[in-house]
C-alpha cells in the first residue's frame, strides 16, 4: 500500500512540475512573444482540434504579428466549432479591419457588441475599430459616436481621445474636438497629432 502511494505522489508531483514548466501561450502573448505563442497553439490545437482557448490566443497572436489573413481564416476556422464564442468575433472583426474589409468588419464588430456582456475586456476597441472604419467611409458623425463611447469605457488611451477629437474636427463639431483633444495631450504631452489637432480646432474657434 505504502509503495502504491509513493508511485501515485511521485506521478502526481511529476504531473506538477510538466504542467509548471510547460510553456503557456496567453503568457507568451501578454508578453508580446507573439511568435512562440502561435507556436504553441498550433500545438494544442493539434492535440486538440476543438480546444477554443487555444484558437483564441493564436488568433489575437496572428493579429499581433501582422498576420492578418492567417487570423480571418483561422478564426473563421475556430467559428465553425464555436460560433457563439464572442472572443472570435472580436478577433474575426479585427483582422477583418485590417484587411480592409470594412463591411464586413462592421458586421462582425456589430454582432460582438450585441453578444458580449457589457463589461467585456474588448467592447471598448470594437467601437474604436469600428470609428476607424467610419472614418475610412468619410461617416464622420457615426466615428465620433463609435470613438466617444470607445472613449467613456476606456479613458485612458490617448490615441483614441486623438481619433475622437479627429471624427468631431471632421464632422464640424470643433468644441467638442478641442475637448477630446486636450484630454489626449492632457494623458500624453508628447501625442504630437493631439497638439496639432488642438492648434487646428482652437484657429478654427476664433
Amino acid at each position: 500500500m505504502k509503495k502504491i502511494f509513493l508511485i501515485l505522489a511521485f506521478v502526481f508531483s511529476f504531473g506538477m512540475l510538466y504542467a509548471q514548466s510547460k510553456p503557456d501561450a496567453l503568457v507568451l502573448y501578454r508578453q508580446q512573444n507573439y511568435p512562440e505563442a502561435i507556436k504553441i497553439c498550433e500545438q494544442e490545437i493539434a492535440v486538440n482540434p476543438r480546444n477554443i482557448d487555444s484558437y483564441c490566443v493564436l488568433c489575437w497572436s496572428l493579429v499581433r504579428n501582422r498576420q492578418y489573413a492567417e487570423a480571418e481564416l483561422r478564426s473563421t476556422e475556430a467559428r465553425k466549432i464555436a460560433p457563439a464564442d464572442v472572443r472570435l468575433m472580436e478577433v474575426l472583426g479585427e483582422a477583418k479591419y485590417y484587411l480592409g474589409k470594412n463591411n464586413e468588419a462592421l458586421e462582425m464588430f456589430r454582432t460582438y457588441i450585441a453578444s458580449a456582456p457589457a463589461n467585456a475586456a474588448r467592447i471598448g476597441n470594437a467601437y474604436y475599430y469600428m470609428g476607424e472604419i467610419y472614418i475610412r467611409q468619410g461617416k464622420y458623425q457615426h466615428a465620433d459616436i463609435s470613438m466617444t463611447t470607445a472613449v467613456y469605457t476606456e479613458p485612458l488611451v490617448d490615441i483614441w481621445w486623438t481619433r475622437c477629437g479627429y471624427a468631431r474636427e471632421m464632422a464640424g463639431s470643433y468644441a467638442t474636438a478641442l475637448d477630446a483633444y486636450n484630454k489626449a495631450v492632457e494623458l500624453k504631452a508628447s501625442n504630437a497629432d493631439a497638439v496639432r489637432g488642438k492648434e487646428r480646432v482652437t484657429a478654427r474657434l476664433r
